[in-house]
């Protein structure tokens, strides 16, 4: 059974549907490690041993949060800039990290179809997360598919349990080791792989 670390940020918690309704969703899943990184660091000084360890205990690395300005809340930039350090996460002798999982878990105010070359923000949810993508690589970890909510400003309590057990099904997927290499090259999000396959 693989580990799950999800590194939560979400500035302001108190005003969270989607998020909030996440984490209630998968908070007693067995082997998921959920680290509130604002709540942790509210003063963002991150605690760079703790995160490490953290890291190290952990298989699947799971960056959960909002869709801010293309990219994340600051404090996931602060947590790349302290953690991953040069001949720890990547280098020459950087193998801290090599052989694990990470992942995006986001949510989106605009449609799918505004993330698209047709779209108002002309690129794909995918090219804006290049970054992330990028990151894992240098680290010598596999950058999974994201799990991706739209439109979320329309999305009813319904939608919202509906995706959230969506998010446990993936999350429980990915620590069973369910999904098969030939299923996560091929798919856009990973939300649907269990939406197809109900794994």
């Amino acid at each position: 059974m693989a580990k799950v670390l999800i590194q939560f940020a979400h500035p302001i918690l108190s005003k969270s549907r989607i998020h909030a309704r996440l984490l209630t969703h998968c908070s007693s899943l067995k082997d998921v490690t959920i680290n509130d990184l604002y709540e942790q660091y509210p003063d963002l000084y991150i605690n760079v041993d703790r995160e490490q360890r953290l890291l190290l205990s952990h298989d699947i690395i799971v960056l959960q949060h909002p869709f801010y300005w293309y990219s994340s809340p600051a404090i996931i930039k602060q947590w790349f800039d302290l953690v991953l350090e040069h001949n720890w996460a990547y280098g020459s002798r950087g193998q801290a990290l090599a052989g694990k999982k990470m992942m995006n878990a986001i949510s989106c105010g605009g449609s799918q179809q505004a993330y698209s070359p047709t779209g108002t923000n002309r690129f794909t949810i995918n090219q804006f997360l290049a970054p992330f993508d990028q990151t894992a690589h240098l680290c010598k970890m596999t950058y999974l598919p994201p799990f991706v909510i739209h439109a979320t400003h329309r999305l009813t309590d319904e939608q919202l349990d509906v995706y959230g057990d969506q998010y446990c099904a993936v999350l429980s997927a990915l620590a069973n080791d369910q999904f098969t290499a030939d299923e996560l090259s091929g798919t856009q999000y990973i939300n649907e792989l269990v939406v197809s396959s109900n794994h």
